[in-house]
């Protein structure tokens, strides 16, 4: 791939933070030992060191854009103590020079997760002001987000997922069945989600819940193992299979080392690896995804395959899926952050 100027954009407000900073610095520095000029920004932030005019000159400037980002906590980010120490008072989404800088991009590779970064919002923005993106586009990023209309898809679309009820979070209507999954209509890394085993953990999930939004929605708790598969460019990645010594695969699990074992690939049959597979590539195509995405799986004790959930800008850190299951391919972390690229740039040259 030539040289191309590319902005990282990361952060944002939403509970993915933290997140979404650390996949940012590991894009971020591969992409620049590459050979690309390539900037490391905080969307929310912004940046107040230049002017507009002088924004171009930010690509060829030594510098670690990364250097002062931290590792992830097991806390998700305190989002008011964030809001309060932005440098300037305004309550506009996009940080002080963050558009301007973008358009002078050749691409922005979407490092953001979460919130406004995976729900369609600033893929809308970029589309009109006519910035290229990777990953894909925002009605695919809307649709994928909330999981309601997700799930919603998945059954017209003969996909298997669990049962559930969309609730609101002041409703404590008696659930019938326990255990059950308490999860947010919009959210990520496990962030907002609460495995309730009798009515007053269910109670409580709903209390938490409320934090994140007026609607959750209750599942069937599926009993078995829990894998993960990356599609890219509509092809489905090796399978992985992700384990925890307690618990759940929650924010903790997802990001600490040593939080979760991930093995890759993973322990299945042939058949059910395909099985798997296609899944993937089903709710890829299902959901009109572009360009790349990762989609979560519960396989019952007795073989029945569930989805979860798709992930549109799924995470790029140390500890990430999509990285381990591209790896095992032969692909290492810089190849695979050039072929999301390319596979993005499909969207402005009509698919090709």
């Amino acid at each position: 791939m030539k040289p191309l100027k590319i902005v990282v954009a990361a952060g944002g407000t939403s509970t993915e933070r933290d997140v979404s900073l650390v996949t940012g610095r590991g894009i971020y520095r591969a992409l620049k030992e590459l050979g690309h000029k390539v900037i490391l920004i905080d969307v929310f932030y912004g940046y107040h060191g230049a002017d507009a005019s002088e924004a171009s000159r930010l690509f060829e400037a030594e510098r670690d854009w990364a250097e002062d980002i931290k590792e992830i906590t097991e806390q998700d980010p305190d989002l008011e103590d964030i809001r309060a120490q932005r440098p300037d008072p305004s309550d506009v989404y996009f940080g002080k020079n963050v558009l301007e800088l973008c358009r002078l991009a050749d691409i922005v590779f979407l490092a953001l997760h979460g919130g406004d970064g995976e729900n369609g919002r600033v893929q809308a923005t970029f589309d009109l002001f006519g910035i290229k993106y990777t990953g894909t586009g925002y009605l695919a990023s809307a649709l994928a987000m909330d999981k309601y209309y997700s799930k919603l898809v998945f059954e017209s679309r003969g996909i298997s997922s669990p049962d559930f009820s969309l609730v609101k979070v002041t409703d404590f209507t008696p659930v019938r069945n326990f255990p059950c999954v308490v999860k947010t209509r919009s959210g990520g890394s496990s962030v907002g989600v609460y495995i309730a085993g009798n009515e007053e953990e269910y109670r409580e999930s709903l209390r938490h819940a409320a934090a994140y939004g007026d609607e959750v929605l209750v599942e069937d708790y599926i009993s078995g193992r829990e894998y993960s598969v990356g599609v890219v460019d509509g092809k489905a990645l090796p399978v992985v299979e992700i384990s925890t010594s307690e618990g759940f695969y929650d924010y903790k699990h997802k990001y600490q080392d040593g939080g979760a074992v991930h093995t890759c690939p993973a322990p299945l049959s042939d058949d059910k690896t395909k099985e798997i597979q296609d899944m993937a590539e089903a709710v890829y195509h299902a959901l009109e995804i572009e360009a790349y995405a990762r989609m979560d799986f519960m396989i019952r004790e007795d073989g029945k395959i569930f989805c979860l959930e798709a992930n549109t800008l799924p995470g790029m850190t140390p500890t990430s899926l999509v990285p381990h299951e591209a790896e095992v391919l032969g692909i290492s972390y810089g190849e695979l952050c050039e072929q999301i690229i390319e596979v993005s740039m499909k969207k402005y040259d009509g698919g090709k």
